[in-house]
């Protein structure tokens, strides 16, 4: 319990600064939209805007971390092969040229097999503090925890009495009864169906299909249906407003993914193939309006041309000349 305490401690600025930019965010839909003061939805909206304020903080490190878990998918065969060739060697020499090698081709392609872990790490302390802040909620109202920055004991009371649907924010699955433990059952269900669609759509989609097969493969794909199912037991556990945030953020990423895989997808995967054949046809269209000819005819005229030029100098390919031969002709002269 020590090192829980020194640790939540450590999270106290953090808190603070959620506790401001949800207040934020309340005050606005209190009064730019005109929402009561103590609405419900006005408090859902300002941790649903919360999680919309920190993904827009690391919006340029979600970039990174997809374009990392693209040059992943794309050296995964060559890692295969640097595997398979230290298969069975346990000896010290033998794991630190494997580790070499694949330091190599990491630098070599300007890829980490880390950081596409950072957003992650990032949003961790966030969805700790905001567990915490809502979890100390109930007792900030009655005056037994200190008022975390904008969430004064009288704050803490409107949001502690305010509900959403059927359910405070604060409430947990197990503080619940009736119908709010049938709509805590509901997002759960959801954040389950959305990690588990941004998974397969993933691996449909933007995967070399080289990558499609072997071992890795098949633990990817179990590891695509098992994983969501940690939110069952992590989503019993959690207050109603932490799981609004986590199903929020699910579908902000589902949207990141669904544009940077179309415009960004991984090379040799069947959405690199829709992406080329969408651009093939935009470039199509575009020579079209502007009345030039299309991609084939020009292929077609740089052939012709290119027949032209043999026609005129001949089929035969001028021989290399030897530097040595070249020097014995030069000393000739």
């Amino acid at each position: 319990m020590g090192f829980v305490n020194f640790f939540y401690t450590l999270l106290w600025p953090l808190e603070w600064l959620i506790s401001w930019v949800m207040w934020i965010w309340h005050w606005l839909f209190v009064n730019l939209f005109r929402m009561p003061d103590g609405s419900g939805y006005a408090w859902c909206l300002a941790i649903v805007f919360l999680t919309f304020t920190v993904r827009a903080c690391i919006f340029p490190l979600f970039n990174k971390q997809m374009k990392s878990m693209t040059d992943m998918q794309v050296i995964q065969p060559e890692l295969a092969k640097i595997q398979q060739k230290y298969k069975g060697k346990r000896d010290m020499a033998s794991q630190e040229a494997m580790s070499r090698e694949m330091q190599k081709l990491y630098h070599d392609h300007h890829t980490n097999p880390y950081s596409s872990c950072l957003p992650s790490i990032i949003q961790a302390p966030v969805f700790m503090a905001l567990y915490n802040v809502l979890y100390k909620m109930s007792m900030i109202a009655i005056g037994k925890e200190q008022p975390i920055g904008a969430f004064t004991r009288e704050t803490s009371r409107e949001i502690e009495n305010t509900v959403f649907i059927n359910v405070k924010l604060s409430q947990l699955f197990n503080t619940t009864q009736g119908a709010g433990k049938w709509t805590i059952g509901i997002f759960v269900v959801l954040m389950c169906l959305t990690m588990w669609f941004m998974q397969f759509h993933n691996m449909r989609v933007n995967i070399p299909r080289t990558a499609m097969q072997g071992r890795q493969w098949r633990m990817q794909q179990s590891m695509t249906y098992l994983f969501p199912l940690m939110y069952i037991f992590s989503g019993v556990v959690a207050p109603f407003g932490v799981l609004l945030y986590w199903l929020t953020n699910n579908i902000w990423t589902i949207g990141q993914s669904l544009w940077q895989i179309r415009n960004f997808p991984t090379p040799g995967s069947p959405a690199a193939e829709k992406k080329q054949k969408r651009d093939h046809d935009r470039e199509e269209a575009r020579r079209k309006r502007e009345g030039l000819p299309s991609l084939e005819q020009e292929a077609m005229q740089k052939a012709e041309q290119k027949a032209e030029e043999r026609k005129k100098t001949g089929y035969q390919r001028a021989q290399p000349v030897r530097r040595h031969n070249r020097r014995r002709k030069v000393a000739k002269k």
